[in-house]
């Protein structure tokens, strides 16, 4: 089991009784005790799931226990409104996890009478379910025999199999995900699934591992090599664009100018101030886009005033300097439709309005 030619079928069954009583020995004693593994209820296992998704565990904690607190449970979520959803949401970004999990929850309800269905094939039917989500779901809440591979079992098994190529190739996951097949238990399912989880969080990280700490390091084949700095392979760096933005605030009446992004767009379904790329370049020509593009976005004419702040941030591979202006009203009337509507809103009233992070800074910033 050495290198990449070593397939998950030729794993013996010593090694693998082993592997296992190690993992849930260390898995007892070392344990997070995290909110959502308080109970194996199969909406919170979904909800922990999803929000977990490319975002850090302590993060997610405060934003897991309003969400349940709010909706506790996917009857309650599937009746609420999105912009509710899409408010308590908010900071945790990517946002289109949000909207699926309101329409994955509408579909258990009217589809399966609000009771998650513990087949893979049934629940990967779900918005925003793929084959990971549905396999923690099905082992951890109903402890059916189903493997599981995130980040940081990707990272663990690449490393137990000591495989050299990129696992995120078609290749590498099908390998991965037989290997992930081939350990699991006949029972206790549920532990098990979660203390691979665990160790590839705390023990078999990306830097760093603490090899000395492993329960399995005497059956890792990447330990045995001495080779956990290259394994696995890293993945490309990201090639980041720089983009200027500008952000408008537009008064009127102790009002701003407020439009809510259309479907396609970069947070759809949130509240923002004109918001736009920026083109030109010199004060003058700055000025006169300004004008044009928030005339474009919502219909009104506006007299630019000064810059308020300079924002910069990061989303997806886009490295964005957002400069946030104000603006007079001048003269017309709201551009408004029901995909994307535009409204004179007071500060007062954004507080309940789901807004992008940089958008939530304006609002501070305003009020």
């Amino acid at each position: 089991m050495a290198n990449d030619c070593i397939l998950p079928a030729a794993i013996e069954a010593n090694w693998k009784r082993r592997f296992r009583q190690r993992l849930l020995k260390w898995y007892a004693s070392h344990r997070r005790d995290l909110p959502w593994r308080r109970s194996k209820n199969p909406y919170r296992v979904w909800l922990s799931e999803v929000m977990l998704q490319q975002t850090q565990v302590e993060t997610v904690k405060p934003y897991f226990q309003r969400f349940v607190k709010a909706f506790p449970t996917v009857k309650k979520l599937a009746a609420a409104d999105e912009q509710q959803v899409l408010r308590l949401w908010e900071g945790l970004g990517y946002y289109r996890r949000a909207r699926q999990l309101h329409a994955a929850a509408r579909q258990v309800v009217a589809e399966f009478g609000g009771r998650f269905p513990d087949d893979v094939a049934a629940l990967q039917s779900l918005p925003g379910i793929g084959r990971y989500t549905a396999g923690a779901i099905a082992s951890i809440a109903f402890d059916r025999r189903a493997p599981i591979l995130e980040t940081n079992t990707v990272r663990l098994f690449a490393r137990l199999l000591a495989y050299r190529d990129d696992p995120m190739k078609a290749a590498g996951q099908r390998m991965l995900w037989q290997a992930a097949e081939a350990v699991l238990p006949r029972k206790d399912v549920a532990p098990f699934n979660q203390a691979l989880m665990e160790l590839g969080s705390l023990v078999c990280t990306s830097a760093k591992p603490g090899c000395d700490r492993c329960p399995v390091a005497l059956l890792c084949a990447t330990n045995e090599l001495g080779l956990q700095q290259s394994i696995p392979r890293a993945a490309k760096k990201t090639k980041f664009l720089d983009v200027s933005e500008a952000a408008v605030v537009v008064r009127k009446n102790g009002k701003v100018l407020m439009r809510q992004c259309a479907p396609g767009e970069r947070w759809a379904g949130l509240w923002d101030f004109p918001r736009f790329e920026i083109e030109s370049e010199g004060p003058l020509f700055v000025r006169e886009e300004l004008i044009s593009k928030v005339r474009q976005q919502t219909g009104i004419e506006v007299q630019p005033g000064g810059l308020l702040k300079t924002i910069k941030h990061g989303v997806t591979r886009y490295r964005i300097t957002l400069d946030c202006y104000e603006a007079a009203y001048l003269s017309g009337r709201v551009s408004s439709t029901r995909l994307q509507p535009v409204s004179w809103l007071s500060p007062q009233q954004l507080l309940d309005l789901p807004l992008s992070t940089t958008g939530r800074r304006i609002a501070r910033l305003i009020a």
